[in-house]
């Protein structure tokens, strides 16, 4: 593994010249670079992401470019072309549920990608918001119905581009203030570094990463954004992320999990999730169509409830895994002297708490 940089590279000052725009102040950052908020010369705000992959570069306060060591210079420049290549192609895309890339150029020794400010918050805001109201519901169906299909006629044009997002996740659905969902954040130069360089960290989200994502020969394609879309879904339906990969792979709760949402949701929607989630590649939809035709189908909706044996059921499994989880908590303490379970990973994003039942 390489070895982490002693401190994350510092951000571009406010008041900094960059490709004749002005920085106002840096939004966010990530493993791979930072979004400012910035002025154009004609005084429209706008989002500028720069290219700053903080496991490869250092820079200091105050100065402008990277310091690339020179045993990451090549790995540095790949995703730099990466990063360019997807500027390139999604300045070409023009969809109002896709962020609109405006203007993309080199400086400072790397790139930057212009992109129109939106007003509003994340998917993920919402999700958090409506669950803390306690309600049965997150969202209601024909809001998921509606939601999802604008974000899938975007994807489906991505996909025409020859592109995949490969981060889809509630914070990367932007819903603006007139409550139009826009996809942002695409991780292309992220994958090309991370299927590259066997020292560099996979860099996944836990509950949105296809079970493909965590292998280094898997195979990509519309399939592993449609898992991730299926995600989504869940925590729209749910309030939380849905388990991990990984662990689903050891032992698949995903059923379990969809099986207290019958009579809530329709039994299509549910097995929509079920089918976007699939742990084989080649069961889920191959192409956002199939899935946009199953989403917006007309057919009147089953709600199956539950029957008591199975809710006893139910309620039986869920009392055993509280139960081993309370003894691995246990169990961890007394070895280590903290709930490691708990601790953050290396090449993690955790986007939300999880549920914990």
């Amino acid at each position: 593994m390489s070895s982490p940089s002693k401190s994350k590279p510092a951000p571009l000052a406010p008041d900094t010249q960059v490709g004749g725009y002005r920085i106002v102040r840096r939004l966010a950052s990530g493993g791979f670079g930072v979004v400012y908020l910035a002025l154009s010369p004609d005084g429209q705000r706008v989002a500028i992401k720069e290219y700053l992959p903080a496991s490869l570069v250092e820079r200091a306060p105050g100065e402008s470019a990277p310091v690339v060591p020179p045993d990451k210079l090549a790995l540095y420049r790949l995703g730099l072309k990466s990063f360019f290549e997807e500027g390139r192609s999604l300045a070409q895309i023009s969809h109002p549920s896709v962020v609109s890339v405006l203007n993309f150029f080199r400086e400072n020794e790397t790139v930057y990608m212009v992109m129109n400010y939106l007003d509003g918050a994340s998917l993920q805001e919402f999700v958090i918001t409506a669950r803390e109201l306690k309600r049965k519901k997150i969202f209601r169906e024909s809001t998921i119905r509606s939601l999802y299909d604008d974000i899938l006629q975007g994807l489906r044009v991505v996909h025409q581009h020859k592109m995949l997002h490969l981060d889809i996740k509630p914070a990367n659905i932007f819903i603006t203030d007139d409550n139009k969902p826009i996809l942002i954040d695409f991780g292309a130069a992220r994958e090309v570094l991370n299927q590259q360089d066997k020292r560099f960290r996979p860099m996944y989200t836990p509950g949105f990463a296809a079970p493909e994502m965590y292998k280094r020969e898997g195979a990509f394609g519309p399939w592993t954004d449609i898992y991730a879309v299926g995600a989504c879904i869940y925590a729209s339906m749910t309030g939380y992320p849905p388990y991990e990969a990984t662990q689903r792979m050891d032992k698949d709760r995903l059923p379990a999990q969809l099986s207290k949402l019958r009579g809530v949701y329709s039994d299509n929607l549910i097995e929509i999730v079920e089918w976007c989630m699939a742990l084989d590649a080649m069961a889920r939809p191959q192409s956002v169509f199939n899935l946009q035709r199953e989403l917006g189908a007309e057919d009147a909706r089953r709600y199956t409830n539950l029957t008591l044996s199975e809710k006893l059921r139910l309620h039986i499994d869920e009392l055993v895994n509280d139960t081993k989880s309370q003894v691995k908590k246990v169990r961890d303490v007394t070895r280590f002297g903290a709930v490691v379970q708990n601790s953050p990973q290396p090449g993690r994003d955790d986007p939300f708490p999880r549920e914990r039942n």
